[in-house]
């Protein structure tokens, strides 16, 4: 007779267990879920906290570092399709490796410190292509050796050794003097073949000038 009573009172204990297990389960389901959220809300308030700790000089680092890549691009992409020089092709090509490489490294500086970087050229750079696509022959070479060999590479040099000594961040300054070498190397290079350039009319004048630099 005592049968059917223990009976229920198990049941009523099981299906109690059964109960909190559950509701334990949801309870875990929901912690994760919200670790989740607040482990992706982290990420997002480093990469900005990565922003506010950059001083303004280290900012403008980056972005004068993404700008003069990006102009050195489109201008050796154009000296690549105008130019009938082979030293001046030549010139122009690893222009456009180099700084293409150098510029997706900022590129990815840029997204690990929060900075937005610009997407064109600006005013002063498209007035540079404008000026170069107007040109061509030998006068496009000269222009081109001049202006993105020689005087663009001066500035850029110029900018990343200031940058280089007042970069508070250390991978602002890791990537600054990274690139320092490059950009002298490229200087050196582009004066060789102005040099080349201004003792000639013809094609041939870069020829033999460009020497070992590459």
């Amino acid at each position: 007779m005592q049968t059917q009573p223990i009976l229920k009172r198990l049941m009523a204990v099981s299906i109690a267990a059964a109960m909190f297990g559950a509701v334990g389960a949801q309870a875990q389901t929901g912690a994760s879920s919200q670790a989740g959220q607040q482990s992706g809300s982290s990420a997002t308030a480093a990469t900005a906290s990565g922003a506010a700790k950059l001083t303004s000089a280290d900012r403008k680092a980056i972005t004068d570092m993404a700008m003069s890549n990006m102009a050195e691009v489109e201008m050796g992409k154009l000296a690549q399709s105008k130019s009938q020089n082979a030293d001046v092709k030549a010139f122009a090509s690893k222009m456009v490796d180099d700084h293409g490489k150098a510029l997706t490294e900022v590129q990815t500086l840029a997204q690990s410190k929060g900075v937005t970087l610009p997407t064109e050229l600006d005013a002063k750079h498209k007035a540079m292509s404008t000026q170069l696509e107007k040109a061509s022959g030998d006068a496009f070479d000269k222009a081109y050796v001049k202006q993105g060999g020689v005087g663009a590479h001066k500035e850029t040099l110029t900018k990343l050794q200031a940058a280089s000594k007042g970069a508070k961040d250390p991978d602002v300054k890791g990537q600054v003097d990274k690139m320092i070498p490059v950009v002298q190397e490229h200087l050196k290079h582009a004066e060789q073949l102005a040099k080349g350039k201004s003792g000639s009319s013809g094609s041939s004048g870069a020829a033999g000038h460009t020497g070992s630099s590459h």
